[in-house]
Formats: C-alpha cells, sequence, structure tokens
C-alpha cells in the first residue's frame, strides 16, 4: 500500500468516525428534549375538557408547556371566595413569567354566572361541575375539600398542591421557586 493510499484510508476514517459521532450527538440531543412521561393524574388533567359561561369548551391542553396555577372552587365556599382576587393579582404579576391561572368552579353554571356579576373575576375560568370533585382528588385532594390549589410546571407535571385557602404571598414563594 502506498502513503497515499494510506493516507486516503486515514481520512475516509476519520470523516466516517466524525460523521458517527455528529449522527450520535444529534440522537442523544432529540432524545433529550423528548418529554418524560407524565404520570397518570397529570396525563388526566391535560386530558381534560371544561365548559366555559356562554357556551364552547376550554381545553386543559390549551394552557399546557407553560406554569400553570389550577383552582378548584365553589361560589358557596367562603375561603375559595376570599382568594379569588388574590388570583387574579398572583396573575397579573406572574404572567411575565409564563405563569397562567385557571379557575375551576365546582358549582353550577347559573351559581357561577350570579356570582361573576357581583364579583368579576380576570382569570381564565372553567365549569368542572361535580366531575371537578374526581379529577381534584386524582391531583392530591384526598378530603376532596375546596379551595384546592395544584401548580403545574412547564414540563407539565405536578409541582405544588395545597388544600384550603391560599395567600398571595404563599403563591408568589411558590412561583420563585417553580419559575
Amino acid at each position: 500500500m502506498t502513503t497515499q493510499s494510506k493516507s486516503n484510508t486515514r481520512r475516509k476514517l476519520l470523516l466516517t468516525l466524525a460523521g458517527a459521532g455528529a449522527a450520535g450527538l444529534g440522537v442523544a440531543a432529540a432524545l433529550k428534549r423528548q418529554p418524560a412521561a407524565l404520570s397518570a393524574p397529570a396525563q388526566d388533567f391535560w386530558a381534560s375538557r371544561f365548559d366555559i359561561l356562554g357556551g364552547g369548551d376550554l381545553l386543559a391542553s390549551q394552557f399546557r408547556g407553560k406554569p400553570l396555577l389550577l383552582n378548584f372552587w365553589a361560589t358557596w365556599c367562603p375561603p375559595c371566595v376570599k382568594e379569588l382576587p388574590e388570583l387574579g393579582q398572583f396573575q397579573r404579576e406572574f404572567q411575565g413569567r409564563g405563569w397562567q391561572v385557571l379557575g375551576l368552579a365546582v358549582d353550577s353554571p347559573s351559581a357561577v354566572r350570579e356570582f361573576l356579576k357581583k364579583v368579576p373575576l380576570d382569570i381564565a375560568l372553567g365549569l368542572a361541575g361535580l366531575t371537578g370533585t374526581d379529577l381534584s382528588r386524582k391531583l392530591g385532594n384526598s378530603q376532596g375539600g375546596l379551595p384546592f390549589s395544584v401548580a403545574f410546571g412547564s414540563s407539565g407535571e405536578v409541582v405544588w398542591r395545597k388544600l384550603g385557602a391560599t395567600s398571595l404571598a404563599e403563591l408568589q414563594q411558590m412561583a420563585v421557586k417553580h419559575s
């Protein structure tokens, strides 16, 4: 074998190895970007569909990809009513960091409609009805009480939950920790 043949063989080998290495890095990067499988409760939530006042559907999936604070509430629940304005304040403060807020009323449409005439809210609202209790249980509300709040990270997985009224300061601390 001549010196030139050896040089060409070596060059081909190096190019082949470099190509294989680059392909391997590409595959590794693609696998790293693949989202991890979600827990069953998170999957159930993201597949959910809720009614909205005035007709139509609200899809949980439309909130996926950004942090979400989900709050189960009812018009007849004093702690729920007390914290609702703070949920709006939280959204105004943290929407610049990607946070969204969704309130799911475990209540009848007529009760929610009457409530909103007195207390307008500036968060996304869905009507969960009695199925909201089942969904909140799946998300960790073993007692089935209200209010119940759950935060999802941008990955779509639950990162925080609380049964009972929250405070704006508590929500701010949670958001800073999970942003």
